[in-house]
């Protein structure tokens, strides 16, 4: 009986990773004509996903704006400069590897959506308090009439407007209630053993083809100075060649460097833009599964050449001089 609930499981992880993809179009506000019905429908798909959408589409917009300018923008890893990784001690070189091993993305995957938006909310209420605390501190009671004021203008390093912390605050709120209610209905022990798998794969999932559609051989990589849009876009972006049933899965996020060109293009609109501009992508790269593997070996920015590099060629005599 239990062996029936892997094919349904593995449904699950697709649906997960769907659903994921449809709260990305959310927050290009691509979905829908409607930036209103945009935010209402990420809002319950980044529940879904136990992620709150409005912060995560403000730090991926980022992405866009600085795809391939990788002096400003590090990737979903946060890429070490050639020059930093062989400043590291050899212990730390190992750890560095080891932390971007294509593996690494099954407790990453988990740590992202389970983990991590719970704790940007505690980190960030614990900044609060301490700020709030050291203004009355610094000001005595009388400090206590400016705090509401205070309170609506904080800036957390774990988000950066009012909307974005609402969100946060809102989006734990239904996913903790979720958590405890399913587990309520199903049992504890099989609600988390079956969501703790379909959460982390799918993270997993996602968060690999998000890797590979930004580091792979030849992937453009210009620091600020001559950084060009386009070429981030064309260049800086794969286009996945995949079963067409991953790709309704994936929401077409395969016709990636459209997308980058005009991010307000919906998912089902992609394929049809890729195609009726295929000559202007030929300069994009293109992948398939098996090409994977290898662009997770792709995990530095040689700054001086412009490209990413692997950590065998960082090390080679030519690169230390």
């Amino acid at each position: 009986m239990r062996l029936l609930l892997l094919p349904v499981l593995a449904l699950l992880v697709l649906f997960s990773a769907r659903s994921f993809a449809l709260m990305h179009d959310c927050g290009h506000d691509s979905l829908f004509h409607s930036r209103w019905m945009n935010r209402p429908v990420g809002f319950l798909l980044g529940g879904l996903n136990a992620i709150p959408q409005h912060p995560w589409a403000r730090g991926h917009a980022f992405h866009h704006l600085h795809n391939g300018n990788w002096e400003r923008y590090r990737g979903p890893s946060a890429l070490l400069t050639r020059k930093a990784y062989l400043d590291l001690a050899p212990r730390q070189r190992w750890l560095y590897g080891l932390s971007r091993h294509p593996l690494m993305l099954v407790p990453g995957g988990g740590y992202y959506l389970l983990v991590r938006p719970r704790l940007q909310l505690v980190f960030g209420l614990v900044e609060w308090l301490r700020a709030m605390v050291a203004h009355v501190g610094q000001n005595g009671l009388g400090g206590l009439v400016d705090l509401p004021r205070l309170s609506r203008a904080f800036q957390s390093s774990h988000w950066y407007t009012a909307g974005e912390f609402r969100d946060l605050v809102a989006n734990n709120v239904v996913v903790l209630t979720s958590w405890w209610l399913m587990g309520a209905w199903l049992g504890q022990g099989l609600f988390w053993a079956c969501y703790l798998p379909v959460m982390t794969l799918s993270a997993s999932l996602f968060l690999c083809i998000f890797f590979v559609q930004h580091n792979f051989e030849g992937s453009y990589a210009s620091g600020s100075e001559d950084w060009s849009y386009l070429r981030g876009a064309l260049e800086g972006s794969s286009n996945l060649d995949v079963h067409p049933l991953l790709n309704w899965f994936w929401a077409d996020i395969s016709f990636h460097s459209i997308h980058h060109l005009c991010e307000r293009i919906p998912n089902y609109r992609l394929r049809a833009c890729h195609l009726a501009n295929a000559e202007k992508l030929a300069a994009s790269r293109v992948l398939r599964l098996a090409d994977f593997a290898s662009c997770f070996t792709y995990i530095l920015w040689d700054a001086e050449q412009g490209r990413l590099i692997t950590l065998s060629e960082a090390a080679e005599p030519a690169h230390q001089g």
